[in-house]
């Protein structure tokens, strides 16, 4: 996830960050997916699973969010 925020970070036009975002969303997303995972499986102790699965949801939210707004400007008259 980290390295595909990078190169959303990097993106020369808004297309190319419209695009890397989205791949940083589906992961994010797919990381809270798997801490559920684990915790409806009982593999680990819940008290070290809450805060993990609570800071996975705010970022799946901030890069959903991120790429709504991406996807938004990027139909914007001028858009790269």
């Amino acid at each position: 996830m980290a390295s595909n925020y990078r190169a959303a970070c990097i993106a020369q036009t808004k297309r190319v960050f419209t695009s890397k975002i989205s791949i940083v969303f589906e992961e994010a997303d797919e990381s809270v997916f798997w801490i559920e995972f684990v915790a409806d499986e009982g593999l680990m102790d819940t008290a070290l699973i809450v805060p993990l699965l609570h800071e996975a949801r705010e970022l799946a939210d901030i890069f959903g969010a991120s790429r709504r707004t991406a996807q938004r400007n990027q139909g914007k008259k001028g858009a790269a």
